[in-house]
């Protein structure tokens, strides 16, 4: 394909909004961290308005379906009282998981897109590619990496933070307990 100066610019237009609703995707996740959850956050928008966020909570609500993308969806469809959103796009700071792929599609989202790929859980072509299965009834396009980097950094840094806290509770248990070893402390 050649570019031209029209098309390079609608790519730029798209990219940049892409990147405007991944940010916002980027602040939600920022309330799951003010939670002490792991920090993904969703936006949920048909056009260029936002209908609902989400962010993860599984550990506060008690609910393994409690995704950043689950509770998009939920609020979504509430919002627009239908539980079928066509026509709606899906940006999250993480590639879903196999369950939130099974309600994007069920949901009839159009668009994915997600930041950081998650090679653990990912169904969007790091684990496995839900998205690709072809006798589905319905098919959602996905776009992977937008502010990728940043989306990683976030889940690094979050992870960083909560072993620095596991071996510093460590620590003080130990200098508490003069003449004890902890075995989790051991390393060859």
């Amino acid at each position: 394909m050649t570019l031209t100066p029209a098309t390079d610019l609608a790519l730029t237009a798209a990219a940049e909004r892409d990147r405007r609703f991944m940010a916002l995707a980027q602040a939600a996740a920022e309330q799951a961290r003010a939670l002490g959850e792991v920090p993904v956050g969703a936006v949920l928008v048909r056009g260029d308005e936002v209908i609902a966020t989400g962010f993860n909570h599984p550990i506060g609500a008690h609910d393994p379906s409690a995704h950043a993308e689950m509770a998009a969806l939920r609020a979504a469809s509430l919002a627009l009282e239908n539980y079928r959103l066509p026509g709606c796009e899906l940006y999250v700071t993480l590639e879903p998981c196999i369950m939130c792929a099974g309600a994007i599609m069920h949901a009839r989202i159009a668009r994915v897109v997600f930041g950081a790929h998650d090679p653990k859980t990912g169904a969007c072509g790091s684990v496995v590619d839900a998205f690709a299965i072809g006798n589905l009834n319905h098919h959602t396009s996905v776009t992977g990496g937008v502010l990728g980097d940043e989306c990683a950094n976030a889940l690094r840094s979050f992870f960083a933070e909560r072993r620095r806290a596991v071996r510093e509770a460590r620590d003080a248990r130990n200098a508490a307990l003069p003449n004890s070893t902890d075995p989790l402390s051991i390393r060859p």
